[in-house]
């Protein structure tokens, strides 16, 4: 199974974004010297505590500051960007790297960073789609052209092609039940958060992942699957749970409060009364949730032994492939407990699943 985490640069209150940088960097080296896996880049805009607006340009200085560790978008949102520019930039990064890339791809929920962009949100399915096939065909480095309601290509031949043949792996997100079968139809791996579902949500939903994998004769039985997990490992049971309660409940407050505002940076599907109705689903869930209940079925904390079985459960129950660390999803853990977590983690807990 992969191990990963994910870096969203958040900036700690008081400090500055050279501040975010140097702390997400330094996880990235411990990283690197500890053996895990890959690092994942979210990507978010106009906001001054997340300043990861080019993560593409993160990923690029990260693959030349590590030898092994791989890198990749979690997510790169398609319809904020120019489709040609996304597949060289993406297929540099594949290059620098030595083939150490993985392409997650999304349209987000972010609606202020469209507005700001003078990009209408319900177009966003739309122009996800057309990106995504415009870079898949840009990446077999053939002159093409392309003829789609936003996009119009005549005659382009993307260089560099990708260091990966035929091309990095492409991870897409989903949130909403409704796309889980849409990406196993696809044949796509798939990248998921447990931020406005449980893993009750997950495993419900993974079942039609897998029968429309099946039915439309992919390889293998069970797809490519990677979920995003806010975690925390402490060397005693008392630790695991008393020290990362703060910002474990500032996290689901923060996304409680984004899902009654109709705000959702992971995408939740479509516009209209659908999405608004979701998203208060999601937002009364959470209000009722005690940091017990959350503990349960939302994140996962406990000593190294105690989280290898925890993961071992969502392993079997979920068919994961992939398992993707949150070590700080609420920005209030220090700076020292953060890394402690991640090293017990790569070299406590990783081992068990080698």
């Amino acid at each position: 199974m992969d191990f990963g985490m994910f870096l969203d640069f958040s900036t700690r209150q008081g400090m500055g974004h050279e501040s975010a940088f140097q702390e997400a960097f330094d996880l990235v080296d411990i990283a690197e010297e500890t053996g895990l896996d890959t690092v994942w880049l979210g990507e978010t805009h106009f906001n001054g505590n997340r300043p990861i607006s080019a993560p593409i340009v993160v990923a690029s200085s990260i693959a030349t500051r590590t030898q092994r560790l791989r890198v990749g978008m979690a997510v790169q949102v398609l319809p904020l960007i120019n489709p040609l520019r996304i597949a060289e930039e993406a297929a540099t990064v594949d290059q620098i790297s030595e083939g150490r890339f993985e392409f997650g791809v999304g349209r987000s929920g972010n609606e202020k960073a469209y507005q700001a962009m003078h990009i209408p949100y319900e177009e966003s399915r739309e122009r996800f789609q057309e990106a995504l096939d415009i870079i898949l065909e840009a990446w077999k480095g053939e002159p093409f052209s392309y003829d789609g309601v936003f996009n119009q290509v005549h005659g382009a031949q993307v260089t560099p092609i990708p260091f990966q043949k035929p091309y990095p792996k492409v991870r897409l997100a989903s949130t909403t039940s409704d796309s889980f079968s849409r990406v196993g139809r696809l044949g796509f791996p798939i990248f998921l958060s447990m931020r406005g579902m449980d893993v009750n949500d997950l495993e419900t939903n993974l079942q039609e992942y897998h029968k429309s994998w099946v039915e439309a004769g992919h390889q293998g039985a069970s797809g490519d699957i990677s979920v995003r997990v806010p975690i925390y490992v402490s060397s005693t049971k008392e630790g695991a749970l008393t020290e990362p309660r703060e910002t474990i409940e500032a996290y689901f407050s923060r996304m409680k409060r984004r899902y009654e505002e109709g705000r959702d940076d992971e995408g939740t599907g479509g516009t209209g009364p659908d999405r608004a109705a979701l998203l208060k689903e999601r937002a009364e869930k959470l209000g009722r949730m005690s940091y017990e209940d959350i503990l349960e079925t939302k994140v996962i904390c406990g000593t190294p032994e105690s989280v290898v079985d925890r993961l071992s459960q969502f392993k079997e129950t979920l068919g994961l492939t992939g398992f993707t660390a949150e070590l700080n999803p609420g920005g209030l853990l220090p700076v020292e407990a953060v890394q402690k977590s991640l090293r017990l983690l790569a070299t406590e807990v990783m081992p068990a699943f080698k």
